[in-house]
Parts: structure tokens; sequence; C-alpha cells
């Protein structure tokens, strides 16, 4: 049955925000075991693979033959060999045949050439080299089947560029280790790496990291390669004027992607953390990305000056004091519509944490995520199943044009303009706290410019102040588990078409100011199953439009930030306690545990009445 928004009649109070997002009563734990912080198989045949796909057992080898293998030592300007194999003209080293090739020694300007056969494997045994080059690439890889590094425990190697990249050939050299070729780094070692004039390092085909330790200063991008980004076990820390990842494929669409299977990634990028033209899988790992100066560089917009455009005679339910309605009419509020889809182009600057083109899977991980724009976005989906996120964004916390799906996961997002985004919003479980300074969960696609396409469809009016179900957006907000914790300063939940809650255990609290609700729905708002607590304004208030658990939604005046509602049944039982952060002037709870028809003590501070649950 369709749900009205009612008033506490004859008593002079109200509620608000909450306060930790937990109940302070034992009898409301969560009991819907749909919630638990659970991984769960991804059926996406996107990812259908796993690092055996990715990684050849000879990526992982760090051994090499001693008693076989070519010496080459870097005297300062000269250069040595133990075999003719090694052609050497002044200061420049080029390898034409498959060996195993140890390097040592310190090379002032100069550069490695390897220009081999197209099935030529080579090994490349770093042994404590420092090569610098004036204007080239020290180690340049024109031609070979694939080329590997490996860093010889304990040893720290360096590869620098004088600050210049000069053209010689039809190759445009723009990074320090500069590869034509599939190259694959690995070792126990440490590997420095110093660009002030283009990239760290570029693969112009598949790039591989198995082991080690990264040390990257560059004024591009940190890691670039074409066809895609594997890493393992590997230690690596970025600073680039760029992307600190940066995987892109004009040519094949199935190319240009991001695969971490585990180590450490720390990178602080002028542009994004880690970007690919395709899609990012992570399965495990460490992450702390500092995007574009961090969140305190993104656009500071709020929810704040809602109000005021296009005023317009859309009747809505208002609580004109602590016991009545009001009776105001409000105006509708828009927002800018731009385009949040990203294009890979030199003209525009993304300043995201981690971002793709294509689909996005985190089954597990630990990251700490700065970011200006988004902290994790994707032009066609994500989907988190596992892992740890803090997250303070400039723009979303999560976004994704399409589906944004969470089945496990611990998300803490300390600051954005939006806390999850997509068109589809399916929560399944984890455990998400988040502080937005417009909507907290908001359906709506890649069009929509964080908050776009709020109301600009309602019809108000009608059933005591709920805005009416005759819009036409198609996105989505479904919730079956976990338990989600909002502090939003726009709308709690704008689900721009439906919202669909069937479990889990979710809190809202919002602001009293500005045209913003603790729940925003175009067609239809449905409760089926779990907890949900929410308070807010009363101006544009909806509760839900169907319920088949019991309900109760309240206006109670203007309440003070922290004070304690209790919900009783008839017996004197407290169901639900809980201390909202914000001001509030609306009450919506349901919860398995309130059984329609019956009646209930609601307590706000110093003040109780009785009400019967729809």
């Amino acid at each position: 049955m369709k749900k009205t928004v009612s008033i506490i009649v004859g008593l002079a109070f109200l509620l608000s925000a909450f306060s930790g997002c937990t109940t302070n009563d034992g009898s409301t734990e969560q009991t819907d075991s749909t919630s638990e912080n659970q991984s769960v198989q991804v059926t996406d045949a996107s990812f259908d693979y796993n690092d055996g796909d990715m990684f050849s057992n000879r990526d992982f080898e760090v051994g090499y033959g001693e008693s076989s293998c070519v010496n080459i030592v870097f005297s300062g300007d000269s250069v040595t060999a133990t075999s003719d194999s090694v052609k050497i003209s002044g200061s420049t080293v080029t390898l034409t045949e498959e060996a195993e090739y140890v390097l040592s020694g310190k090379l002032n300007d100069g550069s490695v050439i390897v220009n081999a056969q197209d099935t030529s494997k080579l090994h490349l045994v770093f042994n404590g080299v420092d090569i610098n080059s004036s204007d080239s690439a020290p180690l340049n890889i024109i031609n070979a089947d694939k080329v590997f590094v490996t860093l010889v425990e304990g040893t720290q190697n360096t590869l620098s560029n004088g600050g210049e990249f000069k053209t010689t050939d039809e190759n445009n050299i723009d990074g320090v280790v500069f590869s034509k070729s599939d190259i694959t780094f690995n070792g126990s070692g440490s590997l420095e790496i110093t660009s002030p004039a283009g990239n760290g390092i570029v693969g112009k085909d598949d790039l591989v990291i198995t082991s080690g330790n990264y040390t990257v200063n560059c004024a591009a991008h940190g890691l670039d390669a074409n066809d895609s980004v594997r890493i393992a076990n590997a230690n690596i820390t970025v600073d680039s004027g760029k992307d600190g990842i940066h995987c892109e494929n004009s040519e094949d669409g199935e190319l240009g992607y991001v695969y971490f299977s585990s180590g450490t990634f720390k990178t602080e990028s002028e542009g994004d953390g880690i970007s690919a033209s395709n899609y990012v899988h992570i399965k495990n790992g460490l992450f702390d990305i500092l995007a574009g100066g961090g969140s305190e560089n993104g656009s500071k917009q709020s929810s704040d000056n809602y109000g005021g455009f296009m005023g317009g005679g859309h009747g809505g339910m208002d609580v004109g004091g602590p016991n009545g309605m009001g009776g105001m009419n409000r105006p509708m509020s828009f927002t800018d519509a731009t385009s949040d889809t990203d294009t890979y182009t030199e003209e525009s600057t993304s300043m995201k944490g981690i971002k793709s083109s294509g689909s996005m899977l985190i089954e597990n991980g630990d990251f700490n995520i700065n970011s200006a724009d988004d902290a994790v976005h994707s032009n066609l989906s994500v989907t988190v199943n596992g892992g740890t996120f803090q997250i303070a964004s400039g723009d979303d916390g999560f976004h994704a044009d399409e589906n944004l799906t969470i089945y496990s996961g611990v998300i803490n997002i300390t600051e954005c303009y939006e806390g999850l985004e997509a068109l589809n919003v399916n929560i399944a479980g984890g455990d998400i706290k988040l502080k937005a300074t417009d909507d907290g969960l908001n359906a709506a696609g890649g069009t929509d410019s964080s908050g776009t396409g709020g109301r600009g469809g309602d019809m108000f009016g009608g059933h005591g102040g709920m805005m009416g179900g005759n819009g036409s957006s198609n996105g989505s907000v479904v919730i079956s588990g976990g338990t989600i914790c909002i502090n939003s300063s726009g709308d709690g939940i704008d689900a721009n078409g439906t919202l669909e809650i069937s479990g889990g255990y979710t809190t809202v609290v919002g602001p009293t100011q500005g045209d913003t609700a603790t729940l925003d729905y175009d067609k239809s708002a449905t409760i089926s199953g779990g907890t949900f607590i929410g308070t807010g304004a009363s101006g544009m208030a909806q509760t839900f439009s169907q319920s088949s658990q019991g309900l109760i939604s309240l206006g109670v005046g203007n309440q003070s930030a922290g004070t304690t509602i209790n919900l009783k049944d008839s017996d004197g039982n407290t169901i639900i306690t809980f201390s909202p952060e914000l001001s509030f002037a609306v009450l919506i709870i349901s919860s398995p545990d309130i059984i329609s028809g019956e009646t209930y003590t609601v307590e706000i501070g110093s003040y109780s009445g009785e009400f019967q649950a729809e």
C-alpha cells in the first residue's frame, strides 16, 4: 500500500542525524546473513582468468647461470664485456643475441640497446648498475620476443635521463625504460628510475613486474604500457606528473588493461593513480594513492545552497513547527548537467584514484585513496568483492556509468561530493560508511554530473506530501545486505527511478536545510526486509511507497543533533536506539521487528508518544 508521511501530533520534538552508524542496544544487532562481509564468486566472463593466465613461470624466475652469462661492466665513460657478441660503440651497448647478460657499474652518459630477432628472449641481470642517458633511454628495447630484467638481491640499481629525449629514428622514445617488446621485471633488489622529461617505464606491448622494489620519479606517466600492465609481489612507489600507472590501447579493444595480483603500490600523481582504457582487475595488494593533489583540489560543491532556482508551485509536505503542517510550496532544484565520461586526450586532465573505461573488479586489498576527482571510476561497471577502503574524494567515492555492485568489503568515505553513484547501485553486503556534501547514494547514469537529474522529473503532491511516482528515470538502488551508514548534505538515497531494500542495516542522516530528503525517488521505493533508519528534512520528504514489514514515518518538528531516539514495543522493550549526528525534522524507521498495525512508543530526548506502525 502507499505509505504517507504522517506527523507526530502533540509533541514538541523531532529527531535528527546519527552517531557512529551503530545502535546502542544489543537487541538491534543485524541478523541478515546476506550482509556478512564475505566475498562471493563473481561470474562475469570478462574476469574469467587468474594468475596462471597472466604470468608465465619464467616471469617469476630470478636465477641465472653465473658461469655461462655474459658480463658487462660500466666504468664511467667506458664499457667492457666478456663476449664479442656485445657490440660496444663508445658508451652505447647493443645486444643482438639471446643470452643472459649481467650488468654492473656506473655509466655516466650512455645506453643499453636490445635489437635482437623476433624469437629471441634476453635476460638482463642488474647487479648494481647505474646508467644515465642525457638525451635518450638508458634501456632501449627496439626488438625481441621478450626481455627479462632481474634485480639481484641486495643491490641498488639506477636508470636516469638528463632531462631531454632526442628523436634519433622512427621511435619516439619518451621513457627511461623504453620497450617495443614484452618486458618483465623481477628479483629482490631495487631499481630507481628518474625521468625529468618523460615517462618512467614504457612498454609498447606487455609490461610485467613480478617482484622487486621500484621507485619512479617522472614528469609524465610512471608505468606506461599499450597492451597490459601486470603486477605481482612487487613494491612500487611513483611520483609522476601524469598517471601513476597508465595503460591505453586505441587499436585493440581487448587490450589496454591493468591486472594487479599482489604487492604494494604507492603513488603521488598529478593525473590518475591507475588508469586503463580497458578494464582494471585487482585481486589483492596495498594501495596508497594521492591523485591530483587530493580531495582539497576537487570542486567544493555542496547542497547548502539548494533551492531558489525555477521556483515553483509544486506542493510538498512541510512541517511548519513541532506540531503541525506548514503547507509550504518548495521550488525545484537543479544542478549543472555535464558528462562524467572520460576520454583519453591530452587536452583534459583526469585526476581519479583508479579509473577504467571498461569494467572494474576489485576482489581484495587495502586502499587509501585521496583524489581530486572520483576515487574509483568506471565508464562501464564496478564490482567490489572485498577489501578495505579509506577514501577522500573531491567528487564521487565510487562512480560507474552503468552498474556499481558491492558484495563485501569495508568502505569508509570521509569526504566526497556523492558517495556511491551509478545508473544501478546494488549493495549485497559489506560495511559502508560515508559522508557526502551532496547525495549519499545516487542512481544516475554516466551523463549525471554528481547530482544531476535528482528531482527534474518528479511530480510533487498527493498522499500527505509524498512525491508521486510519475518520473521516467530508469536508475535503481537495490540494497539486499550490508551495513550502510550515510551522512549526507543532500539526499540520503537519491534513486532516479526505483529504490528496493530487502536486507541489510541502513542508516541515513541528512540536513534540515535546503530541498533535500532522506529518500528521493522518481517511481517507487519498497522495503521487504532489513532495517532502515532515516532522519532529515521535512520539506521534500518521502517515505517508502510500499512496505511488507512494519514502517513508522513521522514528522517531528526541529530536533537537535545528537538527540537520542528510542523505539519501544508495547511491552517496553527497546527495539532501536539511534542518535543522529545532524539535526532533523523527519524520522523513518522500518524493521522486521516492527509489526504493521501494532502500537509503538517513540522517545525523542525527553519526549515520547505512541504511534501505530503501518
